[in-house]
Order: C-alpha cells, then structure tokens, then sequence
C-alpha cells in the first residue's frame, strides 16, 4: 500500500476541539475512520477485533451528549485503538494466543476507562506479539501484522498493531504495553512517538501480565502534543493497582513550547560506541543529528558512561521470562479459555497449554521455570536483580549531572519478515529499551528523520523517575527539529 499521513483525518486535539465546538459529529469522525479499516485492515492485519458497533454506539451517545451542552472530555469523539493484552469489557480479550479463545472480560482495565471518560471512543482491539513476547509481532495466533509504511517489513512489537494501526491512519491514539521496549521500538519503525511511562505512573489494572516488575501501558500518537494529552488522561494513582505512584498524572503539556536552553543531555557512551554490536550507521548518524539539534537550540550534550547498560539484556531475559512462569501459570484450561480434553487434570493442562501457547511463549515460560528452579535461583534470577540493582545506581547518579539522556531507540530501522528467526538476533532489537524497564524510568520515542532505506528512525529520551515533564519538553524540541530532518 501507499503509506497515507497518518493524522489523515487530524491529530487528537484538533478531532476533539472540533467535536466538542460542534464543527464535527463524532458519528462522523467514527465513520471515518471505520471506513479507513476496512479498506486497508486487509493487508495492514493491525487488529484482532474491530469495535465497529460499539464505536458507533459510544459516538452516537458522546453526540446526544454534546448537544445536550455536557464537557465530554478532552479527547472528544477522538478514535483509539487498544493493545489486544488490556481487558475490555465483554470485547474479546486474548493477548493474540489460543489459550484465551473465547475469553470475553467481565471487567475493563483502568485505562479502557479513563480513555472513555475522557470521550475517546475504541475502534478495535490490536493485535500483538503473543503475550507481549517478541518484537516483530510475527509471533501472534492471528498472523503477524504488517508495517504501513513497507508491507514487506515488520511493525516492531510486540505493540505492533497499535503501531500500525496508528501508522496506517485507522485512529489516531493508541495504546500498548511496554515490558522491554514494546511501544519505543515500534513506534521507532513506524515513524511515530512512543511512550513508557514511569513504572506505577499509569494503572496497569485491567493489563493481563507478562512481567509485573517491568510492564507498563503507554501511548502512541504521531505528535508529541497527542502523545502528552493521553498521557495526562491514562495517568494518575489509580488503588486498585498496588504498584500505582500516589499522585496525579503530571501536567507533561506545559512545558512544550518551552525549549531546551539550559537543559543538560547526557549520551550514553556504551549505547553509541563500540560496547554494542549491530548499531546501523544510518541510526547512528540521526542520533548525533538528533544531539546536535539539542545544542543547536540551546541545550549542553556530553558523553556519560552506565557500565552495566549493555548488560540489561542479559538481565532482562533472566526477570522477564521468571516473572511470566509465574504469571502464565494462571492459563490452565479450567476456568477460562482454551481447554482440552485429558484423563486426568494434569493432562488436561499440559494439553490445553500445548495448544495454546506458541513456540516462543513456550521457549520463555522454560526459561523462566529453570531460572526460578531450586539450585538456580539465587545463580540466575537473583544475580540478574543484582545487575538491576547496580543499574539503577547507576542511572541515579549520571541523573545528578543531566536532566535527560539520549539514545537510538533501536538498533535498525524496520527489518523484513522472517529476517530475525534466531530468538538471540530479535532480542537484541531491545538493546537499548530494556535498560528503562529494568529501572522503571520513563523513555520516550521521537521520530527523527529516516534511513538509507527511507524507513523511520526514532531517537529516544530517558528522564529520571517522574521526569516526564522534562522528557516531553526535550521530545517537543526534537519533534520540531525533526521538521527539517533529512
């Protein structure tokens, strides 16, 4: 296909100031985007569910609303798409696996909520790498889905359908979740901005787990004006979440407009050097001209050293799949889901799980087992806390001397189907994500010109715990330099 803009039918802000002054129905911007679906979903495969008849019903109340003088929120009548792992009331749920076939929740996760609050109004539920393990979203029951921009190469993952279903114009917000890189290294591949939030900021109630240490639910938009607005509307304490920061959510829309002069940039010396292999010298290359645009206008950019950053995936690949052994074990075939039949209940989940789980859930829910068994605990699971641990220091202190630091976002830009079949070569898309999930930090990812191939490069800003503020002032700053970028 074509790649068609994006915000084809606007950003958020203008579809909900046009909505909310009446210029527009949110009948009509549904219809829109539906139309939109249908006519490109075929060879995009961005959804495992389209909410056709649920966005028109939620539009055509948010109009009987509107009329009726009522505030419906700061996202008015704008459609979003949901990552297929966050439970959506009586919508099918499966975290694009068989194990939960026919799985429709009694419950809607916190965000699903707030987004309607807010009058936004979800148009489908996106498909994903199964259970969020992977980073191509070729790893989905339902077939892999396809970057708008080349249907030759992947979306990224495992928030790939929410990617490309932002990237291909099918809405324009979307939501993924975010365990080692799963919304930055996507939005990176599909010219978007991606954000992970600080861990706790944003509720991960409704979120069916796959690393409860690591996970968190973000935004995908293609301005970071858009990405800061469902920001503010997802965040905020939230105590049905015991892991939920006891604030507000941050006002990350203030400082937009306010430049970088005087801000401090860190570059990770490990992250762009020689301590990394697989760095593409066209990613490379945007990343310095991403820095130098932030001396350009105002901001200070030197090297800093994390040691044990190019350790993170090592030590991620000991806690992610630990935490999802434990979590997955829930799917048994008894009392949702997928079951079949056997002699006896223990063969019955070893039946059920057999044909549930694909290859790569299976291949980490092993590694996970073995990490967490007796005699390799303390040698695995515990040594790679210690690397965590280690790391958040380190982070702590070059945070005294800068208030943010850049990277690439990934190693490449969007690579073929099929190009990354040993398990290693996709990990190590994560390279330079998985170091903000291990701390909790905030990241976010800014498209910032293209590669040799003329496929989207994201860079990445990493702030400090709660240093969205600043995360989206340095992203804005970026976001207009980029407008010049070759």
């Amino acid at each position: 296909m074509t790649h068609a803009q994006p915000a084809a039918f606007g950003t958020a802000h203008s579809i909900a100031a046009a909505v909310r002054s009446g210029e527009r129905t949110a009948a009509s911007v549904v219809d829109e985007h539906l139309a939109r679906i249908d006519a490109a979903e075929g060879e995009v495969n961005a959804y495992n569910h389209v909410m056709a008849a649920e966005a028109r019903a939620a539009a055509a109340d948010l109009d009987v609303r509107i009329a009726a003088g009522e505030d419906v929120g700061p996202l008015a009548g704008v459609p979003v798409t949901l990552k297929d792992n966050m439970c959506t009331r009586g919508v099918p749920t499966t975290c694009s696996s068989k194990i939960l076939e026919g799985w429709h929740p009694p419950y809607s996760a916190t965000v699903v909520d707030r987004l309607a609050a807010a009058g936004a109004i979800a148009v489908g539920k996106a498909n994903l790498d199964e259970f969020a393990m992977g980073s191509s979203t070729e790893n989905s029951a339902f077939g892999p889905t396809r970057n708008p921009h080349n249907l030759g190469t992947v979306p990224g993952g495992s928030s790939g359908g929410s990617a490309a279903a932002v990237a291909a114009g099918f809405s324009p917000l979307s939501l993924g979740s975010d365990t080692g890189g799963s919304i930055r290294q996507p939005a990176s591949f599909c010219g978007l901005v991606g954000v992970k939030p600080t861990y706790g900021a944003v509720s991960r109630y409704g979120l069916i787990a796959f690393g409860s240490s690591l996970d968190q639910i973000g935004p995908f938009a293609t301005d970071v004006a858009d990405a800061a607005l469902s920001y503010e509307v997802i965040a905020g304490h939230d105590e049905r979440d015991s892991t939920s920061v006891a604030q507000p959510a941050l006002a990350v829309s203030s400082k937009l407009d306010a430049g970088v002069e005087g801000l401090r940039v860190g570059i990770i010396s490990e992250m762009v050097g020689g301590s990394i292999e697989g760095l593409a010298p066209d990613v490379l290359a945007r990343t310095t001209a991403a820095a130098d645009a932030l001396v350009a206008a105002g901001a200070t950019v030197d090297e800093c050293s994390i040691p044990t950053s190019i350790h993170g995936i090592a030590a991620y690949y000991m806690v992610a799949p630990a935490e999802a052994s434990s979590n997955l074990a829930r799917f048994d075939g008894v009392r949702y889901g997928l079951r079949e039949d056997g002699n006896n209940t223990a063969a019955m989940n070893t039946a059920s799980r057999t044909a549930g789980f694909g290859d790569e859930v299976k291949r980490r829910i092993m590694l996970g087992t073995y990490a967490l068994s007796a005699g390799y605990r303390d040698a695995y699971y515990g040594k790679a806390q210690q690397v965590r641990a280690k790391m958040a220091e380190e982070f702590a202190s070059v945070y005294e001397r800068f208030d943010v630091l850049l990277t690439p976002t990934a190693p490449s830009t969007a690579f073929a189907f099929g190009a990354k079949a040993d398990p290693m070569a996709m990990y190590l898309n994560d390279v330079y994500t998985i170091p903000s999930n291990l701390v909790g930090h905030p990241a976010i990812s800014v498209p910032f010109g293209a590669g040799d191939d003329g496929m989207p490069i994201g860079v990445q800003v990493l702030a400090p715990l709660m240093g969205e503020v600043v995360m989206f002032q340095v992203a804005a700053e970026l976001e207009r330099a980029a407008g010049g970028a070759a």
